[in-house]
């Protein structure tokens, strides 16, 4: 299980936004996650294989790297909250439950997101168009904002994020997997070691499986073998390291421990669609 302390979840943005016909976009993703309270009206939100009505009085969860659209008709007013999970070496919680995409809102949620809005005046988002807040100098300016706060408030912003997530949290499904220590252990060390070069064999030793038998195991419950789930979760991290980070693409690669930047840029380039620079250029 994941130990609260390790939900490291930092704000980017926070702000009331009010539509009229005129939140509808398309094929979004980012490497941050988005918690919506929906106050007034009605909008659709799009997932991978599920649409979701969003209506008043509902929190409404979208993971990062989920790539999703909206649409709207009409008058449509929600609070917004954006995040991003800190450079920590956990493993991700998103990887251990599955999290309901709407919940009730008790009825105090709308007064945090009043009280951060009025904190974090400047955490507003200049418009609602994905393609101009998606990009690397907002993101650098969003973490630079975040890491400027006094101890006080960034304790008490991360106490209001973590009520809002707590509703998804109550009720969240551990996945089929948390409950094999041996498949946790391992998620635990790639999360752990996701900035070195991670062997397989050490892996299935942890495992306590021979390296043929770990990797037919692991294929069949994640869905992937455990060296496409790795680079998977190290290309998610480089994305996030691009927009937040001026450092080369070259250093990136090297600092999640692939010795060849070529390489990395080739298999940036198949799980995205796109090379880093361009990843990179595209957010800018």
């Amino acid at each position: 299980m994941l130990p609260i302390e390790s939900l490291n979840l930092q704000m980017l943005n926070v702000g009331l936004a009010r539509h009229n016909g005129d939140w509808n976009w398309q094929n979004v993703s980012s490497p941050f996650t988005r918690i919506y309270l929906c106050t007034e009206g009605a909008a659709r939100l799009h997932m991978p294989g599920e649409c979701v009505d969003l209506r008043p009085g509902y929190l409404y969860l979208v993971p990062a790297y989920t790539r999703h659209s909206y649409e709207c008709h009409g008058k449509f007013t929600h609070y917004y909250l954006h995040l991003y999970e800190g450079f920590k070496k956990e493993s991700d919680i998103f990887d251990l439950y599955d999290f309901p995409i709407e919940v009730k809102a008790v009825g105090y949620e709308s007064h945090i997101f009043a009280n951060i809005c009025k904190t974090h005046p400047d955490a507003k988002l200049p418009t609602s168009n994905p393609t101009a807040y998606d990009n690397m100098t907002k993101f650098i300016g969003y973490v630079h904002r975040y890491n400027q706060m006094p101890l006080y408030q960034k304790l008490e912003l991360r106490g209001s994020i973590l009520i809002l997530f707590s509703h998804f949290v109550k009720h969240a499904k551990p996945k089929m997997w948390t409950e094999d220590k041996r498949l946790d252990a391992s998620l635990k060390y790639i999360h752990e070691n996701i900035y070195t070069e991670i062997n397989i064999d050490d892996l299935a030793s942890i495992a306590c499986m021979s390296k043929t038998y770990f990797i037919r195991y692991f294929a069949k419950t994640f869905g992937m073998p455990p060296l496409q789930y790795i680079n998977r979760k190290k290309v998610e991290r480089a994305q996030l390291l691009l927009l937040t980070e001026e450092k080369p693409v070259k250093e990136i690669a090297y600092s999640l421990g692939y010795n060849d930047h070529s390489y990395f840029i080739r298999l940036f380039k198949k799980i995205t669609g796109m090379t880093p620079m361009a990843y990179r250029q595209t957010m800018s």
